[in-house]
């Protein structure tokens, strides 16, 4: 087997232009595996610490102090890979190496073992013979901690194409309605200046509600009919709204505030009113009850945790145990390793817990979590529209489609 010759980090930086890690891992002096780290701005308070005292060059002082602790070491072994990253740090969340070096020597590692082995990354990180694609999800309405002040409370309206047969399909039509969405806003607002968010999702001066009805109208002007051809979804990212000291929901920039009860009723209207088929974080990131009366109500609906269950698997396992969500986000810099992730999505298998694979906020133009998501068999990846770094993990899933182990669309 093909084993690390040599491990090296540099500083880059991320699509906000802020500082991170990349690291290269050598397998047998020739095969390589690049991987740099993403960040997130809406950030779980229990996911994995990105850099010990937010330094990446912290991070990258302990790579270049350890490097020699990973060479020898069999680069598909990701179990030997995490126990090694596990010895320099304890901690459960990796507080001391930042995730984001976990992030990126466990996959950069898998990387060069699939270049070795001359096979494409998703194809060693599942014993599957057979693939689906994930359906791209991807933000065409921007707000909350990715846009500005005067854009919605609410983080991101989402696009899917669930009508779609091929993976060409769903990206086209994902496309097509962020441009039109752009038409519909021009009009409305002949001073809207094409503005963006972090994830390219527009970002107009807009409330709640008003956002939601302008991207349902781009849908219906591209003659879909919501729940058909094409669904909303939405991040509601609730936990920063949360004020602990009140006990409510605060929206400052619609104007009004949510009790806990207000809250519930507030996402159930927006899910049966728009047809949602992914509702992501509608309350707070410890309302594990509050979760669980929206899974119950809406089973059609993936009611999704992401700042619930972090890629954690033990709070997984309390979501599971409190049936708060059927749907779980993956997000690997928020676990730490490629390794803890891989046995989050074990544990969400198990339990029917559908998977999104998911993008940060802050990405680079790597395209590694398309192969992920097609390993974990998720139903959906959530990655973006437009972008370049966004654009690299759809383009990532077209040159996939020659591949002849995947077939067709997962199924919902």
């Amino acid at each position: 087997m093909a084993r690390v010759s040599s491990i090296e980090g540099r500083i880059l930086y991320n699509s906000r232009g802020s500082k991170t890690i990349e690291v290269d891992v050598k397998t047998d002096n020739k095969f390589l595996g690049r991987v740099c780290a993403p960040s997130g701005a809406s950030v779980g308070k229990y996911e994995a610490v990105s850099f010990p005292n937010n330094s990446p060059e912290e991070s990258l002082r302990i790579l270049k102090e350890n490097s020699q602790k990973f060479i020898g070491l069999e680069s598909s072994d990701l179990k030997a890979i995490h126990n090694v990253l596990k010895t320099l740090d304890g901690t459960t969340n990796y507080s001391k190496v930042g995730g984001a070096l976990a992030f990126a020597v466990s996959i950069a590692a898998m990387e060069s073992a699939a270049k070795a082995l001359d096979k494409p990354l998703f194809q060693i990180l599942s014993s599957e013979s057979s693939f689906n694609f994930p359906f791209p999800l991807g933000n065409i309405l921007g707000g909350g901690a990715h846009a500005g002040p005067g854009t919605p409370d609410i983080q991101e309206i989402l696009i899917c194409a669930t009508g779609s047969k091929t993976i060409e399909d769903a990206i086209e039509t994902n496309l097509s309605v962020h441009k039109e969405l752009r038409s519909v806003l021009e009009k409305e607002d002949p001073s809207f200046t094409n503005g963006r968010g972090d994830e390219g999702g527009w970002a107009p001066k807009l409330e709640n509600q008003k956002a939601l009805e302008i991207s349902a109208k781009a849908c219906e002007n591209l003659g879909f009919t919501l729940g058909k051809e094409v669904s909303l979804g939405v991040d509601f990212a609730s936990s920063t709204q949360w004020n602990e000291e009140k006990s409510k929901y605060v929206y400052s920039r619609a104007g009004f505030e949510n009790s806990t009860g207000e809250q519930i009723d507030f996402a159930a209207n927006i899910i049966e009113k728009f047809k949602l088929i992914y509702a992501e974080d509608a309350v707070h990131e410890e309302a594990f009850e509050d979760m669980a009366e929206l899974t119950t109500k809406f089973p059609k609906t993936l009611i999704t945790g992401d700042d619930l269950t972090v890629t954690n698997k033990g709070i997984l396992k309390k979501a599971i145990e409190k049936k708060s969500c059927n749907a779980a986000i993956l997000k690997v810099n928020q676990a730490g390793s490629l390794f803890d992730a891989l046995e989050f999505a074990d544990e969400a298998t198990k339990n029917n817990i559908r998977l999104i694979t998911s993008h940060r906020s802050g990405e680079s133009t790597d395209s590694q979590i398309s192969h992920i998501g097609l390993a974990t068999k998720s139903k959906m990846l959530k990655v973006g529209i437009v972008g370049g770094e966004r654009v690299a993990k759809l383009n990532e899933l077209l040159r996939l489609s020659e591949h002849d182990l995947i077939r067709g669309m997962a199924e919902i």
